[in-house]
């Protein structure tokens, strides 16, 4: 039996906040013990937001000691590892090598194995799809005990399943997953300053074949003509021949050791519709860069420079709310929900704004549209608004982010993702007994 103790686990929102029993989980054979007594969800780095990876008075096993590289096949850029392994622990010994991850969602700070469960996407979706574009292959520990290896051509069924499945399916052991060749750890960038949503849907179709990278800061609270006002920013990954000769001495630099942190959690007050119209001017000042060139850590990572930045919402957390919708009368939706959130008195906070290709995968998340994702603290008016911004959701035909996710009901989730129930024929096959539980899948009816 893998060492065990009682812990209070939460996600990176601090919301809910749970009791659990946990222990590390190093390889199949601590899987398997742990499975005689309890359910169980395998859990990363907890960047999760909300109750993906909390399992209360069940188990969390912790799966960053798998974290070895077993394999890499250079001419194919194919990298074997432990499904605990972090793609900052790839950037740090690929990037050199002139090797990044295909997909880079909003931090480094993410396990293979939590990359596949939450089938992550970043500023490219749109031209890379999202995580399951760059996974060959995966093992997974069944509930039978058995150890399979999943793909697109064996046991294809599960393969499907586990991209956006919450690791309620199994646990993931080893993973093939392809880098990209780099000939430099740096993007050429292009911001525009936003004056409303018009400006932004256009912007985007203009240069949506030009930048492969595309991703805007959108100001919540503004009003009237200014609503969807922001920064758009664009990008390409620089060329060893794009970059000034101040930079080529170094083109494969890595990301520094952040020193800032959050120390303590912050009190609740401070964070309010005042303070956030004066963090938003900064945020806007920040993200509207004239820099030409930028470091991947600050294209792709910018939160990562602050340790432990989710302490900044105070004790009583916050819910990454994201959406997506369609294209087809997007421009109205995103309008009416804008105008929604700015009346809710939700205090929204770091609203990223995309667009999104085609998806696939069961219960994977993208699909071609449109995504915002906004912050909220976690307050009384917030448990009151959310079921109305849900229903505003559904009905534009869109569906919530189960990563991210922290108060969608049952029924609204079956709604959103009406595939579920072919979801649940893999879950039945393969953990008849629903030995991989979580708080997320008993919410949703999924475990």
């Amino acid at each position: 039996m893998p060492v065990q103790k009682t812990e209070k686990l939460t996600g990176w929102g601090n919301y809910p906040v749970v009791e659990s029993f946990t222990g590390s989980i190093r390889d199949a054979g601590d899987v398997k013990q742990a499975l005689e007594q309890y359910t169980l969800v395998p859990r990363g780095l907890g960047r999760s937001y909300a109750d993906q990876a909390i399992n209360d008075h069940n188990f969390v096993g912790d799966c960053t000691h798998m974290n070895l590289f077993m394999g890499w096949n250079e001419a194919e850029g194919i990298l074997e590892c432990g499904a605990g392994a972090s793609l900052e622990e790839i950037i740090t010994a690929f990037a050199p090598k002139g090797w990044l991850p295909m997909i880079c969602p909003g931090t480094k700070f993410v396990t293979i194995g939590g990359a596949i469960a939450n089938d992550i996407h970043g500023k490219a979706h749109h031209t890379d799809g999202s995580f399951v574009n760059c996974v060959v292959s995966f093992t997974i520990l069944l509930a039978d005990g058995s150890i399979v290896t999943a793909s697109r051509n064996e046991y294809a069924d599960l393969f499907w399943a586990n991209f956006g499945g919450l690791g309620l399916l199994g646990v993931i052991l080893t993973a093939k997953i392809k880098l990209r060749k780099i000939e430099t750890t740096y993007f050429k960038q292009k911001s525009i300053k936003i004056k409303n949503l018009d400006h932004m849907l256009e912007a985007l179709d203009t240069y949506d074949h030009e930048y492969n990278y595309s991703v805007a800061w959108i100001d919540a609270l503004a009003k009237g003509n200014k609503t969807g006002s922001g920064v758009l920013t664009l990008g390409n990954a620089a060329k060893f021949g794009d970059l000034p000769d101040n930079l080529k001495a170094n083109p494969l630099k890595l990301h520094p050791t952040s020193k800032l942190a959050v120390p303590f959690f912050m009190p609740n007050f401070t964070l309010n519709n005042l303070t956030v119209r004066v963090l938003n001017k900064v945020i806007g000042f920040v993200q509207n860069s004239p820099k030409e060139f930028i470091h991947y850590e600050k294209f792709f990572f910018p939160l990562d420079a602050i340790n432990n930045w989710n302490r900044g919402y105070g004790k009583r957390g916050f819910v990454q709310y994201q959406f997506v919708i369609p294209e087809t009368n997007g421009k109205q939706v995103l309008t009416e929900i804008l105008n929604m959130i700015a009346d809710s008195g939700c205090t929204p906070f770091l609203n990223v704004f995309k667009k999104m290709g085609d998806g696939q995968g069961l219960l994977s998340f993208p699909f071609k549209g449109y995504t915002l994702a906004i912050d909220f603290p976690v307050t009384k008016k917030l448990f009151e608004f959310s079921p109305k911004l849900d229903k505003k959701v559904l009905d534009a035909g869109g569906r919530l982010y189960l990563g991210k996710d922290g108060l969608l009901e049952e029924s609204m989730f079956k709604a959103m993702y009406p595939q579920y129930t072919a979801w649940m024929d893999v879950k039945r096959k393969y953990d008849p007994d629903g030995k991989f539980s979580s708080n997320i899948g008993r919410r949703l009816g999924l475990s």
